[in-house]
């Protein structure tokens, strides 16, 4: 299986890039991003876009894959809506337009956001943008990750969230035990987009009980 990996520097993309190498099923991860990833791996090629809207200088390079993991995304604090939109709705339907024209049959995975349309801004900006992935592939799964264990040193690129996560590390387990179903670990996760690639899900939209479960069987 060869797969598109967005977000590969962030925390979720740095778990599931793992899990991709560990995994002898696939053969290739094609990494695009505006920093480079710097992963020495024979699976591995990358392509680094200072503009993360030019997709037209990558067409090319977009055909002959099976599978997308889409693990880029911001936060919402600090954003108007329609900066937050154009980074979340813009960027991904960009993308996935031209990958679509370019791979009918590729799976589509977005990692979302538990929570995904409530009322809030980021929330309606997010179903919107998970309403029109389902409407461009038939092999589209919404993932709506809630809180993420790191397992192996994955760290966020956000420095709240980083301090966030040194505050909350300890207890992460712990929450893990009293409230199933809210914490999965960065292996589970990675796991569960691997195997939704291949085998697809029993539904579309995912919530992060769902995803545990794929990722742990």
């Amino acid at each position: 299986m060869n797969v598109i990996l967005f977000g590969a520097t962030g925390m979720v993309g740095q778990g599931v890039l793992r899990e991709c190498l560990e995994d002898e099923g696939i053969e290739r991860v094609f990494i695009i991003g505006r920093k480079p990833a710097a992963q020495n791996h024979p699976k591995v090629t990358e392509l680094t876009l200072p503009d993360m809207y030019d997709v037209e200088s990558a067409r090319t390079t977009l055909a002959g894959f099976d599978a997308c993991f889409y693990c880029l995304g911001v936060s919402a604090v600090g954003l108007s809506e329609s900066e937050y939109s154009h980074l979340t709705f813009d960027l991904t339907i960009s993308w996935a337009k031209a990958l679509a024209h370019e791979n009918p049959s590729l799976t589509f995975i977005y990692v979302s956001g538990a929570g995904t349309g409530r009322r809030q801004m980021w929330a309606q900006v997010k179903l919107r943008t998970e309403n029109a992935l389902l409407e461009l592939f038939p092999n589209a799964y919404m993932f709506r990750l809630a809180a993420l264990q790191p397992m192996n040193g994955e760290v966020s690129k956000t420095r709240w969230t980083r301090v966030s996560y040194s505050v909350l590390k300890p207890l992460l387990p712990l929450i893990r035990l009293v409230v199933p179903g809210s914490v999965i670990t960065t292996e589970e996760l990675g796991r569960a987009m691997i195997k939704t690639a291949r085998f697809g899900a029993l539904k579309h939209v995912l919530e992060n009980r769902d995803l545990i479960k794929l990722g742990q069987n």
